[in-house]
């Protein structure tokens, strides 16, 4: 069997430091690395050994009870959710690293919610209780109020498959067959094993074990457990091939990395696999030159890779994050969103080009950077996740292409939605070109980001130009029309729609899209959207009329104060842009006892969209890469029609 095992962790709990002891317990490795003397194994990259923490979810391979394992090294900084995020969606089993100090932080709560979107069955490790204030019995209640009832405390109860009167009895609480059985004939090791099995692999119970990665106290007990633990998976290596990329890297030769789990079948080298469909809706073929298999920052070439396998492939130049390749095509949505932008601050002398090129090599492997050149600022801007993340990319622009550049301020990742239903119209008719798209758009409930479908018939409108169509909706983010931000919650209707035998080229659809959804914001009542936090504050009982004040003045609402001795904990809602330092703020007054909990809610109407919009000044006008505006054909020549008037001259009625 082959699977993969991620280790996540809220940065600072010790994660990769069991790393090093799974790898080392395992045989994986001769030597134990240690963080702070920057020679952990997993953390080779030079940034990571430097700072001291991890930034690339990077792999190493180890065997253990005649498997083969792939384990996975995430980031646990907040600032790197996105490729942690990526990596989750390929793991077979995930393994929390909690501080037996600091317990289950924000962070840590994000993660589990995460996990759980994916189905991750999961374990959980409470480190570093050789430390000073380890509280184990706090982090069990912690684990069951903030992440699940199911957390059950296995260091202590359970031991080469056989568990103790109170973890036996909290398993069979939780399986209604296994109840009656512990009733009618007591505890039966075997039936309970079998049981166990099948309840973790379905994520219906979270194993907890404790110990030290640094002292290597719990490590060799929880390796064990595991081993027992790990389920039996299908390997359908007959079927064809099917796989899931979850990151692209480019290696120091420069060879584009397709970093692919393979999910059925077997991938060999020359293979050509469908990696997506071109503009046309047909395959697009790519050759398989190497599979790699790494482990670390080295690697061996393999001819073939099979289910379970993790492996870099080259030769693939058109895949992303997210997409499945071969038999299943698709492309994978992410939990994670930045909430930030800035701006990209660099010597006149150089090349804009040559900057440019070299972000975008950065996009390929991180698409959620968004990299785009604003005309009107004459600017380049990406998107964040926070200020961390900005100092990486310097030192990383520095290392890898040897270019000096800083960033301008973080600013607030707005977003825009509609308050109502709206047609737009987009036709696009120079000489020799024809298409016409009519699209309904409606809002729609918050989350749930772009939706398309189709009420227009096949007779009226073929199903090959009805999928281009829904192609050309998702390809791009498209821009509000209120301060260019990118548009969200909103239901995408294809209504109606014209091609023309002769001449409909591959481009003209994608042309008549844009300008119909384009059109269509221009006719509705734009919403401003900002992003928000769901915070919890824990504050000492006098700063609790402070905290409450301030957040009233942040734009924020809370939920009735929850008192316990000398201690207020306060939880609510308030818009990233006014609480995103108040955290320093709260330390400062309270002395430093007390802790701001925040992590990102979702987005809701800005508080001050007036002001938002007239500060950003955005010019919809002279954005021409956002037209509103459609191309029409008259005495062989086309001709531009300004978007209130495109109604008027639209074919399909």
């Amino acid at each position: 069997m082959k699977l993969v095992l991620g280790i996540l962790a809220h940065v600072d709990a010790g994660k990769t430091t069991f790393s090093e002891q799974l790898l080392y317990h395992t045989r994986a490795i001769r030597k134990l690395g240690r963080v702070d003397h920057q020679d952990a194994f997993m953390d080779h990259h030079p940034i990571e050994r430097e700072r001291g923490i991890t930034i690339f979810s990077d792999q190493a391979v180890f065997e253990v009870g005649g498997d083969t394992c792939y384990l996975v090294d995430t980031p646990g900084h907040v600032d790197f959710s996105s490729e942690t995020e990526r990596a989750i969606q390929v793991m077979d089993v995930a393994v929390i690293v909690v501080s037996g100090v600091e317990g289950v932080q924000s962070h840590t709560e994000t993660l589990w919610k995460l996990l759980r979107r994916y189905e991750v069955p999961t374990l959980i490790f409470i480190n570093k209780t050789d430390r000073e204030g380890a509280d184990i019995p706090g982090v069990i209640k912690e684990l069951k109020t903030k992440c699940s009832l199911d957390c059950l405390m296995f260091t202590g109860h359970y031991e080469e498959g056989l568990m103790d009167t109170t973890l036996a009895e909290a398993v069979a609480e939780r399986n209604e067959a296994l109840l009656e059985a512990y009733l009618d004939e007591g505890y039966k090791p075997e039936t309970w094993q079998s049981a166990l099995g099948q309840m973790f692999k379905k994520a219906e119970v979270f194993p907890v074990f404790a110990g030290s990665a640094l002292n290597d106290t719990g490590i060799d007990a929880f390796i064990k457990a595991m081993t027992m633990l790990l389920h039996d998976k299908e390997s359908p290596e007959e079927e064809p091939f099917s796989g899931h990329v979850y990151k692209i890297r480019h290696d120091s030769a420069g060879s584009r990395l397709s970093f692919v789990k393979v999910t059925a079948g077997k991938l060999k080298v020359k293979d050509e696999v469908v990696t997506g469909m071109d503009s046309e809706g047909r395959p697009i073929r790519q050759k398989v030159n190497e599979i790699r298999i790494y482990s670390g920052g080295r690697y061996t070439t393999v001819p073939e890779a099979v289910p379970g396998d993790l492996c870099a492939v080259t030769g693939m130049e058109a895949t992303r994050p997210g997409d499945g390749i071969g038999e299943n095509l698709y492309h994978a949505g992410y939990a994670t969103v930045p909430l930030l932008t800035a701006s990209v601050i660099y010597d006149k002398g150089l090349n804009v080009r040559t900057v440019l090129e070299a972000f975008k090599e950065l996009e390929d492997e991180d698409p959620m950077l968004e990299i785009v050149w604003n005309e009107s600022l004459q600017e380049m801007q990406l998107h964040i996740m926070g200020a961390i993340q900005l100092e990486v990319l310097e030192e990383i622009v520095r290392e890898r292409f040897g270019l000096e550049v800083r960033f301008g301020d973080c600013e607030i990742l707005y977003k825009e939605t509609i308050a109502s239903p709206v047609t737009g119209y987009g036709h696009f008719e120079p000489l020799r070109h024809y298409a016409e798209v009519h699209l309904r758009l409606e809002p729609a409930a918050p989350g749930t980001g772009i939706t398309f479908d189709s009420a227009c018939s096949v007779d009226i409108l073929d199903t090959n130009y009805q999928n281009l169509i829904k192609t050309h909706v998702f390809e791009r983010e498209h821009r509000g029309v209120l301060t260019g931000s990118p548009i969200t919650d909103m239901r995408i209707v294809l209504v109606n729609g014209r091609a023309h035998l002769k001449h409909t080229e591959g481009g003209d659809f994608r042309q008549a899209v844009y300008r119909a959804i384009r059109q269509g914001l221009e006719q509705a009542e734009s919403v401003l959207l900002e992003p928000v936090y769901r915070f919890e504050i824990e504050v000492p009982s006098e700063a609790m009329g402070r905290v409450m004040s301030d957040i009233q003045k942040m734009a924020g609402r809370f939920e009735a104060p929850e008192l316990s001795e000398d201690q207020a904990v306060i939880s609510g809602f308030c818009p990233v842009a006014t609480m995103m330092n108040y955290s320093q703020e709260i330390l400062s007054f309270t002395k430093g006892r007390g802790m701001l909990r925040a992590t990102f809610s979702g987005y809701e109407p800005c508080h001050n969209a007036e002001a938002v919009t007239l500060r950003i000044g955005y010019d919809k006008k002279h954005d021409v890469e956002n037209t509103s505006d459609s191309v029409f054909c008259s005495h062989g020549a086309g001709f531009n029609v300004p978007w209130d008037q495109v109604a008027e001259y639209i074919h399909c009625k």
